[in-house]
């Protein structure tokens, strides 16, 4: 299973390409928007989320509500498009009008990619950087994830998500899966401790009012994965190396951990690895979860717990010091979207990106031509964690 994304922030669209979805999945496409919809609230979002309204259409892959096993394309429509057409478009234009180019950028933005990649890719307008290097793409990935998580469904794999920390007000609860599930997007900062959820809007009112930007922890946890998914016999099947991979490619992404994390680094080792126990319902199972369901690199058959640490968004109302790379004077960095924080957001976006590197650990694991042939292996799998 593989994708590819295409587009820019401003262009027309952007496209997704999907491979290797098993055949006779059912699909719908209110499934994918439902993540859409979610990847675009939360508190701290800034305008761009209330012109884009962002909806899949599903043109190829798909026929009367089920896979056909061949490539599936998804687009999301840019709704802004259309004030951007004379910037954006793709024809062609006079000098004259490249002359007179609006939002042309010479003043990179520290944090993002504008300045370097300016200079491996040669432009002397940044903007053909950071139309392709902002994190709008990872609407795309989205769309991705939302495909995966319809695949996962039905082989009895689920995903929830959570905030941990928002500019340093932390849920310091220790929380059962079960918890976690019923209090699930319960507030708009989607932290599990209710009593915390208003220090983190008026965390982010601050910083707003600063012309700041915060970061924060987030949290994705994987819950009905079978054992032995992933390897240790090298380094790059490993499955938590490929979740890691894709957590640190999200625009912002900083850190990742698993289970208890970096907090191992301060305990014991008879604190944090999980013992083994057995009985004939669950069959093999472990007395504690603090290495996040995973053991050589392979599913242990607890839960997948993914910490991922987001830096704060890196353009700011106050913006810090540039340089211009056409006169080299300094200047204040320029200014392109409106986020206070987008952490709330991010944990949907992290769960859809962890969905994405599971189902494909899964499919590269099982033979996978049709959802009914990889639905009789998974169920198989999950045997053998009782049967050996």
């Amino acid at each position: 299973m593989r994708y590819l994304t295409s587009g820019e922030s401003h262009g027309p669209q952007l496209t997704v390409i999907i491979e290797g979805v098993p055949a006779n999945l059912t699909i719908n496409v209110e499934d994918i928007n439902e993540q859409m919809f979610k990847r675009q609230g939360g508190y701290g979002r800034g305008r761009r989320m209330q012109i884009e309204k962002d909806t899949v259409e599903i043109v190829s892959g798909v026929r009367n509500g089920y896979t056909l096993g061949s490539p599936i394309t998804l687009i999301v429509k840019n709704d802004d498009f259309t004030h951007w057409k004379n910037i954006m478009g793709a024809d062609p234009i006079s000098e004259e009008q490249q002359e007179n180019m609006k939002r042309v950028i010479t003043k990179p933005r520290p944090g993002h990619a504008d300045l370097v990649g300016g200079m491996k890719y040669n432009h002397r307008d940044l903007r053909n950087v950071l139309e392709r290097s902002s994190a709008r793409e990872t609407a795309a990935r989205v769309a991705v994830g939302a495909v995966s998580k319809i695949l996962l469904k039905q082989l009895n794999i689920d995903f929830y998500s959570r905030v941990v920390e928002i500019g340093g007000v932390k849920d310091q609860g220790l929380y059962d899966l079960e918890t976690i599930k019923s209090n699930v997007d319960k507030n708009d900062v989607r932290v599990i401790d209710e009593s915390i959820a208003q220090s983190m809007r008026d965390k982010i009112d601050e910083a707003k009012k600063a012309g700041d930007t915060l970061g924060g922890v987030v949290q994705d946890i994987v819950d009905g994965l079978p054992v032995g998914i992933g390897s240790y016999v090298h380094y790059d099947r490993k499955l938590d190396g490929k979740i890691a991979q894709g957590v640190v490619s999200i625009n912002a992404f900083k850190g990742v951990s698993f289970g208890e994390g970096f907090d191992a680094a301060e305990k014991p080792g008879s604190q944090i690895q999980d013992e083994i126990l057995y009985d004939e319902t669950n069959g093999y199972h472990r007395g504690s979860n603090h290495l996040g369901g995973l053991e050589g690199g392979m599913s242990n058959g607890m839960p997948i717990i993914v910490n991922g640490v987001m830096k704060p968004i890196p353009t700011l109302y106050k913006p810090l010091n540039s340089v211009d790379i056409n006169t080299k004077e300094s200047f204040k960095a320029s200014i392109e979207r409106s986020d206070s924080s987008a952490v709330p957001a991010a944990s949907v976006v992290v769960e859809n990106v962890v969905a994405f590197e599971v189902a494909k650990a899964l499919l590269e694991e099982f033979q996978s031509n049709h959802i009914e042939q990889l639905q009789a292996q998974v169920e198989e799998r999950r045997a053998l964690n009782i049967e050996y």
